[in-house]
């Protein structure tokens, strides 16, 4: 059996910290879909076109990455494309809190879906989306904190 994977966020933007997540769950699955999530009660900065986009470039040359746009109840859209596995990245005690108790939710809603924790390298512990978008919002160097092509079209 072919083991899928969903990696869902928001991804505003994707960051070198959830690369760094990606990249290191590469060896553990057969497929990574990564699902940008379009949640009401945010409004991001960048349009999911663009974050998608920008997915997609960073992982053109990985064909077992994959991305999709989802609404509604992780554990459906897992459903949907066949996902056996949820990847959750932990960046310190109080990420692991909150993502344990989504997983136990998921867990109570379909008990054929596991949740995989993969805990953040450490130089990306303290890197949030938030802190990102706060940077770029005030014009600050975002280089060590996103992908080079988002640096690159940005200052285009």
């Amino acid at each position: 059996m072919k083991r899928i994977c969903l990696f869902p966020g928001t991804f505003d933007p994707i960051t070198l910290g959830h690369t760094d997540v990606i990249d290191r769950s590469l060896d553990l699955f057969d497929e990574i879909v990564v699902g940008v999530g379009v949640n009401a009660a945010k409004t991001p900065m960048f349009p999911l076109e663009q974050r998608i986009e920008w997915i997609r470039e960073i992982y053109s040359d990985r064909p077992k990455v994959k991305v999709i746009s989802y609404e509604g109840l992780t554990v459906n859209t897992c459903k949907e494309i066949g996902a056996q596995f949820i990847l959750r990245g932990i960046r310190s005690i109080g990420d692991f809190e909150y993502e344990k108790a989504i997983a136990d939710v998921n867990r109570m809603m379909d008990e054929n879906i596991e949740t995989i924790f993969l805990s953040c390298s450490p130089r990306y512990s303290t890197l949030a989306s938030s802190l990102v978008r706060d940077v770029l919002r005030y014009g600050g160097d975002a280089s060590q904190l996103l992908p080079a092509n988002i640096i690159r079209q940005l200052k285009a």
